[in-house]
Protein backbone atom coordinates (compact mmCIF):
# COMPACT_ATOMS: atom_id res chain seq x y z
CA UNK A 1 0.00 0.00 0.00
CA UNK A 2 1.55 3.33 -1.11
CA UNK A 3 1.95 6.40 1.39
CA UNK A 4 -1.32 8.31 -0.10
CA UNK A 5 -3.65 10.39 1.75
CA UNK A 6 -7.33 8.86 0.86
CA UNK A 7 -8.54 11.97 1.24
CA UNK A 8 -6.46 14.78 0.23
CA UNK A 9 -4.62 12.92 -1.69
CA UNK A 10 -0.80 14.16 -0.24
CA UNK A 11 2.05 11.79 -0.70
CA UNK A 12 5.93 11.91 -0.28
CA UNK A 13 8.20 14.42 -1.51
CA UNK A 14 11.69 13.97 -2.54
CA UNK A 15 14.35 16.94 -1.86
CA UNK A 16 17.76 17.11 -0.72
CA UNK A 17 19.30 17.52 2.63
CA UNK A 18 22.39 20.10 2.34
CA UNK A 19 24.65 19.80 5.36
CA UNK A 20 26.76 23.20 6.52
CA UNK A 21 29.65 21.85 4.00
CA UNK A 22 26.35 21.99 1.46
CA UNK A 23 27.10 18.13 0.81
CA UNK A 24 23.70 17.19 -0.56
CA UNK A 25 21.82 13.62 0.36
CA UNK A 26 18.53 12.45 -1.24
CA UNK A 27 15.69 11.89 1.11
CA UNK A 28 11.69 11.59 1.37
CA UNK A 29 9.87 13.68 2.92
CA UNK A 30 6.56 11.47 4.28
CA UNK A 31 3.19 12.50 5.07
CA UNK A 32 1.74 12.38 8.69
CA UNK A 33 -0.44 9.54 8.13
CA UNK A 34 -2.82 7.82 10.43
CA UNK A 35 -5.15 4.72 9.77
CA UNK A 36 -8.74 5.93 11.30
CA UNK A 37 -12.05 4.09 11.73
CA UNK A 38 -14.92 6.69 11.38
CA UNK A 39 -18.65 6.17 12.34
CA UNK A 40 -20.90 7.29 9.31
CA UNK A 41 -24.30 7.54 11.01
CA UNK A 42 -26.84 8.36 7.70
CA UNK A 43 -25.25 4.92 6.84
CA UNK A 44 -24.81 2.76 10.00
CA UNK A 45 -21.32 1.90 9.21
CA UNK A 46 -18.08 1.92 10.02
CA UNK A 47 -15.63 3.41 7.28
CA UNK A 48 -11.48 2.86 7.55
CA UNK A 49 -9.50 5.60 6.26
CA UNK A 50 -5.64 6.37 5.91
CA UNK A 51 -5.72 9.52 6.24
CA UNK A 52 -3.09 12.48 6.50
CA UNK A 53 -3.47 15.46 9.18
CA UNK A 54 -4.48 17.63 6.97
CA UNK A 55 -7.35 15.25 6.06
CA UNK A 56 -8.27 14.84 9.60
CA UNK A 57 -8.80 18.40 9.21
CA UNK A 58 -11.13 18.49 6.29
CA UNK A 59 -13.55 15.31 7.52
CA UNK A 60 -13.94 17.73 10.97
CA UNK A 61 -15.13 20.84 8.36
CA UNK A 62 -16.95 18.89 5.96
CA UNK A 63 -18.35 15.80 7.50
CA UNK A 64 -17.18 12.07 7.37
CA UNK A 65 -20.83 11.61 4.95
CA UNK A 66 -20.15 14.41 2.67
CA UNK A 67 -16.12 13.31 1.90
CA UNK A 68 -17.30 9.09 1.74
CA UNK A 69 -19.90 10.21 -0.43
CA UNK A 70 -17.48 11.86 -2.48
CA UNK A 71 -14.95 9.15 -2.34
CA UNK A 72 -17.02 6.34 -4.05
CA UNK A 73 -16.85 4.02 -0.34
Amino acid sequence: MSRICEVSGKGALVGHMVSHSNRKKLIRQLPNLQTKRFYVPEEDRWVSLRVSAAGLRTIEKRGIYAVVKELGL
